[in-house]
């Protein structure tokens, strides 16, 4: 159910941004926060009708900062003045207050597919909550015309690109108000309809700015606040995704846990490594294929019609075997033998997993410190004034106006470009090591004893995973092409007035569309990892349920290179046989980590294990869908 959240200029929160954006809560005002924003207001008018000169209120704006604007309009004595007037070419009212409107229309310019409704109601949100800190001279009734616009649902039309990002986001912030002026377009219920006809059907009518308003309601960063600030809680989700699908991975391998070990990470405790390592470590809790001998994990062998003589085993798509290693083989690595029985089926004998793997609380901690410092900048700016004049009306003992109506740079977008740019180098580089993990998952050569491309292929006609890890890889280098930082190429604007800007609108748009493809990504590799595991799984169960109806002689006729009685070694075969059939047949059930369990369940309720070749973008989609509609958001 939506709940009401009270906006006081102070205490927004990016779960609350989410709430109005995504599902639809309303907000309301503090009392306490209109009383700031009234005092500001009458201030303000307390000095427009003392004459003082004050930017942006009584002077053009950027370039036009030294025109000050006079009693009354010469452009009334111009030829064609009056057509103009009758013609509704400018509003009523004040220069003062065309002032503002004009600033509004002329400055709704931006172009391109319009913002998803979330987007935009983040961004009205984010204006109303600065406003109310009552520094920006906006009056209380404007305020709740815009609270009001939000509430109905109605949504303006806000065009992608054109913000530079200083000051702040001029252009998409001027659609968002002019919609408020009765101009511009908006969706209601789902309709796109002029901005008036919007307002009337919310059963709204439409303002007139006073004194500043116009740029209150456009100078200010939040359009790359709201599109970064959504696109950092879609990553919150997919970087505990990308765990699981690790997780999953790690267990399809039947990997080695030593790398997540706590004392490892108190060794070089950066708080997204460590983070990340205890993540995984739970997600894999309860698994019996980590750290398993490596004698006991058969290879894959493809399916024959005399693979398995139980009427149990006939259902198998797959045949199992194992090499054994002669003691002629064995010179040098005494030690590890009497550790390991001398067979090689699936596992190399090495200590330790692929980087991909091994690295993985590194990488992805990397990534999650990136996605944490991203937080706190964003954390900052949703509670933070960044129009253009400041107003403090209770400075004490100011003696001129520029004392209590400062010219800063708080719309300047920097402090979220630069967090964004961070992020935006780090979801490739998360995308990249998934893809490398699915990619040793196809590949026969690394997979450690699956089946190559994850099928049988008994008859060569089956093309099993390959091409999935083909668009992971077209993926990951699209996002690697879109990594390179917009904050570093300023275009200065306004006639070098604003000679240096943030990019800063480019930077999070970038990151929110970037967020799909790396979701995307770790769908294809849940998607292959749990067609491993299931092999995985299903190829050490039937090992040890023919150890344990058959005994030595089942497991000896696995061997690819067994002597025969009579040869030599024949004796120290039997011997070291019977030893991997006592192993085997005295081993709990082979299965993941309890999680991993439970996001396998998840995802094969939606798609099948693929036993042959079939139709697979049905699988892919479903399997999208999955990790973008947060399906796995309750095990991880």
């Amino acid at each position: 159910m939506s709940e009401t959240i009270v906006l006081d200029g102070n205490s927004l929160t990016r779960a609350q941004l989410v709430a109005v954006a995504r599902h639809g809560d309303k907000v309301s005002l503090d009392p306490a926060g209109l009383r700031r924003v009234q005092h500001a207001a009458d201030f303000l008018a307390r000095k427009v009708s003392c004459g003082e000169p004050t930017y942006g209120v009584t002077t053009g704006f950027g370039s036009n900062a030294d025109k000050l604007l006079g009693a009354h309009r010469l452009r009334d004595e111009l030829p064609g003045a009056a057509l103009i007037k009758d013609g509704r070419h400018q509003p009523e009212g004040s220069l003062l207050e065309e002032l503002q409107h004009n600033l509004i229309i002329t400055h709704a310019v931006c172009v391109g597919k319009p913002f998803g409704a979330d987007v935009v109601r983040a961004m009205l949100v984010i204006r109303i909550n600065t406003l109310m800190r009552g520094h920006s001279g906006i009056r209380v009734s404007t305020l709740e015309a815009l609270t009001a616009m939000l509430n109905a649902g109605v949504v303006p039309v806000v065009p992608e690109k054109g913000s530079v990002g200083a000051s702040g986001d001029l252009a998409p912030l001027s659609h968002l108000a002019i919609v408020l002026l009765g101009g511009g377009e908006a969706f209601y219920q789902g309709e796109r309809i002029p901005g008036a006809e919007a307002l009337k059907r919310a059963g709204l009518a439409p303002i007139r700015l006073s004194f500043k308003e116009g740029l209150a309601l456009n100078n200010g960063t939040a359009q790359m606040l709201a599109t970064g600030a959504l696109a950092l809680d879609a990553l919150e989700q997919l970087l505990a995704t990308a765990d699981l699908a690790a997780a999953m991975t790690l267990d399809a391998f039947a990997g080695r846990s030593g790398a997540l070990r706590p004392e490892v990470h108190a060794l070089r405790p950066h708080p997204g490594q460590v983070d990340t390592a205890a993540r995984v470590r739970d997600l894999l809790a309860g698994s019996t294929l980590l750290d398993i001998p490596y004698h006991l994990v058969p290879r894959f062998k493809p399916w024959s019609a005399e693979a398995w003589s139980e009427p149990d085993d006939q259902s198998l798509s797959f045949d199992i075997s194992w090499d054994w290693v002669p003691a002629s083989q064995r010179h040098g690595r005494e030690a590890f033998y009497k550790r390991f029985l001398p067979f090689k089926g699936g596992k190399k004998h090495q200590p330790q997993d692929a980087y991909s793997l091994r690295c993985m609380p590194q990488v992805h901690g990397a990534v999650r410190d990136a996605w944490a410092q991203a937080c706190r900048v964003f954390d900052i700016e949703l509670n933070s004034v960044t129009d253009n004049p400041l107003i403090f009306p209770d400075n004490e003992g100011a003696q001129f106006i520029e004392e209590q109506v400062i010219s800063a740079g708080h719309f300047h977008g920097m402090p979220l470009a630069l967090a964004m740019s961070y992020v935006k180098a780090a979801l490739p580089v998360l995308a990249s090591i998934s893809e490398r993990r699915l990619n040793k998952l196809v590949d026969s050569a690394t997979n450690d004893g699956l089946p190559a491309f994850l099928t049988g292929n008994e008859d060569g006609t089956d093309s099993g995973f390959m091409i999935v890890q083909y668009t992971a890889a077209a993926l990951v280098n699209d996002l690697a092409t879109r990594a390179h930082p917009a904050s570093v190429y300023s275009v200065p604007t306004s006639a070098n007035a604003e000679d240096h800007v943030s990019m800063g609108a480019n930077e999070a748009r970038h990151v929110l569309e970037m967020i799909d493809d790396l979701g995307h990504v770790l769908a294809l590799e849940l998607y292959t990892a749990a067609q491993a595991l299931d092999y995985r799984q299903e190829m050490l169960n039937a090992a040890r349920r023919l150890a344990s109806r058959g005994g030595w002689q089942a497991l000896a006729a696995k061997m690819a290179n067994a002597p025969r009685e009579g040869q030599p070694h024949y004796e120290q075969f039997v011997g070291e046989v019977k030893q991997l059939a006592a192993a085997l047949a005295g081993a709990d059930d082979f299965h993941a980590g309890a999680r991993v369990r439970e996001a396998h369940a998840i995802l094969r309720r939606q798609i099948e294990f693929m036993h042959r070749d079939r139709a697979m973008d049905g699988d892919v989609s479903r399997a999208c869908a999955l990790v973008q509609q947060g399906a796995f958001r309750a095990v991880v």
